[in-house]
Parts: structure tokens; C-alpha cells; sequence
């Protein structure tokens, strides 16, 4: 099983996402003898998964059923352990894209966190380019050293536990892009154009706060980077549902019994004339936004290596 690569059954040591719902998923690390319980009653890997076919349904002890799938950056970031706020599909789509990143690119990262990003970036970069991520935390970094190598996809990436800020990234002058999460973005600048080629290099920075957008642009402007853009990605969503509406009375019906000679007033007309009145409903299908909608994340800033 790798991130990167798709394998058609479940192994031993494997991590898959047991699916009960589109609101409810989890990671479980496949082991020979283990059990998983659910709602649905227990899961038993040696016989109901190990050897199964990713994608199968899988039934409980209790009668119920789930669906076993194959890890993907998309599911990783919906079910991963958090160790730090981490980062959405929303901003990570932008910021793939923002970064003009491709098989074989190179990135550096910092800081790692919980991986949402970096599984992303390893899977955008796959099968020949490299992310150098860099964590300030050392119990972070370890445990995403971990994950990678559970994850099968620790050749594609480089952990380092270091200040990024005081001791940058540990390369210089290979990177096509790098992303920035920290508490002080313009302290890293530096650094980070120092890791990018010599031109053309692309950087983004997220931060949550306006104040540390305005000063990482004016560092950013002060080491010579041009196309400096700043936005924000806020993300909402519609259902689509069944809607009944009532038929507007447009008043034909009035008018074609008035041509006719038709007398309202005439009692034994009051009959055939409400059936003519009743107005009917009619259902179709519609985009309905959600009450609630997410807010603010972060504004990310990206600019050039001139």
C-alpha cells in the first residue's frame, strides 16, 4: 500500500479508511489478529480484511457493513490525527495549483504538522521529485517520519527537525516552490529564496492573521520577489434537493370563461368554476446552499523569484 500508488488488496501493515458514511470515516492500521470495533460490531483484519480487495463491503459482527478503501491524500486530510491545525482540500488545491507544481517538482515545506499538506504535495510530485519539509517540533517530526514510511512514500520526502527560521530548509538553489506555515513567515524569507533555483521559483505563504500578510509582503518585496498576490479561498457548498412550488394563477382561466359568455354569478356555475381556480404544485430539483457555510481559514500569499 502506498499513497502514491494503488494496490488492488489489503496487507498486513497496511493503513486503510473504514467508510460508514460520507460523515463518518476512520483510519485503522491493518494487523494480523486485531480487531476494530464499530457500530456496527467488530471488524476482524485477519479474516475481513487481509487479503480482501480494497473497495469491499465488509460485514460487521453485529450485521451491519462497512466499505474498506484505499488511502488517498483527499481521505487522509478528512481522517488523520490532528497534532496542529492542519490545512483543507479547499486551500490545498489552490495552493498545488498556485505553485505550478508537477511530477518531478521540488519543494520544500515548513512546517510539517500534521501531514495534510505534505501527503498532497508527495502525490503532486510523484514519482520523481522530492519535498524537503522542515518541523520545528521534535515529537512532530518523528511522528511524521513515521507516517511516511507506514505510508510508503518515505523516498519521495525528507524530514528535518530544525528552526527553519534560524537554519532554513538545508538546501539551496534546487526548489520550485516553497510553502510556508509558521507563526513568523518574514523571518523564513530569506531562507526560502535561498532554497529556490536561481529563477523563476514560486512562493506561498499561509497565515491566518492580515498584520503577518502585510509584513511578510514587505519582506517579500525587500528580497526582490515580484507578482506578490494575496487571497483567500472560502468554500461554500449547496445540496441539491427535491422543491415543491405552487403554479401561479395567471388569470387565463377567468379570461377564457369571460369570452365564452360564462356568468359567474350564476349559482349553478359556482361548480365548474372552482375546479378552473385550483392551483396545483410542481417539483423539480435545485441547488440549496447550506445554512452554515466555513468561514475564514488563512490568506495565502504567493509571489516570484525574479
Amino acid at each position: 500500500m502506498s499513497f502514491v500508488e494503488y494496490g488492488e488488496t489489503i496487507k498486513d501493515g497496511d493503513t486503510a479508511i473504514v467508510f460508514l458514511g460520507h460523515e463518518s470515516m476512520f483510519p485503522v492500521k491493518v494487523q494480523h489478529g486485531t480487531v476494530t470495533q464499530t457500530k456496527y460490531g467488530v471488524i476482524r483484519h485477519s479474516t475481513d480484511l487481509i487479503g480482501k480487495k480494497y473497495g469491499s463491503k465488509v460485514t460487521c459482527s453485529k450485521g451491519g457493513w462497512v466499505f474498506i478503501l484505499h488511502p488517498t491524500p483527499e481521505l487522509w486530510t478528512m481522517n488523520l490525527p490532528h497534532r496542529t491545525q492542519i490545512l483543507y482540500s479547499t486551500d490545498i488545491s489552490i495552493i498545488t495549483m498556485m505553485l505550478e507544481l508537477k511530477p518531478g517538482s521540488i519543494v520544500c515545506e515548513s512546517g510539517t504538522g500534521s501531514g495534510s499538506l505534505s501527503h498532497a504535495l508527495i502525490r503532486t510530485v510523484a514519482p520523481t521529485g522530492h519535498l524537503y519539509t522542515v518541523e520545528f517540533h521534535q515529537q512532530r517530526a518523528e511522528k511524521a517520519r513515521e507516517e511516511f514510511r507506514e505510508h510508503g512514500v518515505e523516498h519521495l520526502v525528507t524530514v528535518t527537525n530544525q528552526d527553519v527560521c534560524k537554519n532554513g530548509f538545508g538546501v539551496s538553489n534546487i526548489a520550485d516552490a516553497v510553502f510556508l506555515d509558521i507563526p513568523s513567515p518574514w523571518e523564513a524569507i530569506g531562507h526560502a529564496k535561498s532554497a529556490l533555483k536561481a529563477e523563476g521559483g514560486r512562493i506561498c505563504s499561509f497565515s491566518p492573521c492580515i498584520e503577518q500578510v502585510q509584513r511578510t509582503c514587505l519582506t517579500m518585496e525587500e528580497y526582490g520577489f515580484t507578482e506578490i498576490n494575496t487571497l483567500e479561498i472560502l468554500l461554500r457548498v449547496y445540496n441539491v434537493r427535491t422543491i415543491s412550488l405552487q403554479i401561479p394563477d395567471l388569470g387565463k382561466a377567468a379570461e377564457d370563461n369571460s369570452s365564452t359568455g360564462f356568468d359567474s354569478s350564476n349559482p349553478s356555475n359556482q361548480g365548474s368554476l372552482c375546479p378552473n381556480l385550483q392551483q396545483g404544485t410542481v417539483q423539480f430539483k435545485s441547488g440549496v446552499p447550506l445554512r452554515e457555510m466555513v468561514g475564514h481559514t488563512g490568506y495565502l500569499t504567493f509571489a516570484t523569484k525574479s
